[in-house]
């Protein structure tokens, strides 16, 4: 049960060069059970944000959320990630049926002071995007089982750690409803889109 995240990537650009929909589609292989579709969901999973609160599953409950994973030393794209997540979360700051989630790969590097600091720094309000820390080894695994996003450390990569430049879109029921490449306006715009999408769909 694994998607293709270029594939993903590719039929999210698709999609927005046609009409617009009503409705975003679920990704993932679905299981086929008798008459029922069971789509993959974001796995369990505990977590420590900036203000050292718990971040789990329970903190999105009826929720929908935007997951991407940087690490804040990261020389290539991590800044523009940051930069066009930040553009996502002031469009909507004051809507608490929306929330965002950073997660560090690098997490030996990443204390809670430097991510409260690297917060504080964006002007964000920490009840409403988390960037979170933990074990390593849990944060890979999530990111590469429940997010189908690659993260891990690659010492021929810039900074030591490759991983996805891709933006995740969750709904209430822990299904990724779309992914979005980070470094384009275009898909950004996409995003705030596809937010208002799901928010008629869900609430």
């Amino acid at each position: 049960m694994r998607l293709n995240i270029l594939a993903i990537l590719f039929f999210g650009a698709f999609c927005s060069c046609r009409q617009p929909v009503s409705k975003l589609p679920i990704l993932g292989d679905p299981i086929i059970n008798g008459r029922d579709t069971i789509y993959p969901t974001i796995a369990r999973f505990s977590l420590i944000d900036q203000d050292s609160e718990t971040i789990s599953n329970q903190t999105f409950d009826n929720k929908i959320y935007v997951a991407d994973f940087i690490f804040l030393s990261c020389p290539s794209i991590c800044p523009k990630m940051t930069g066009e997540l930040n553009t996502v979360y002031k469009a909507y700051a004051n809507d608490e049926r929306v929330q965002f989630i950073s997660h560090t790969i690098d997490p030996d590097r990443d204390s809670i002071l430097r991510l409260k600091l690297y917060a504080e720094n964006l002007g964000v309000s920490s009840d409403k995007w988390h960037f979170v820390t933990g074990n390593k080894d849990s944060i890979y695994r999530l990111a590469n089982n429940s997010y189908f996003s690659a993260a891990f450390p690659d010492s021929t990569a810039p900074g030591g750690f490759t991983h996805s430049g891709a933006f995740l879109l969750i709904d209430k029921n822990r299904h990724i409803r779309g992914v979005y490449n980070s470094t384009k306006d275009d898909e950004t715009q996409r995003l705030i889109n596809d937010i208002r999408i799901l928010i008629k769909e869900q609430f």
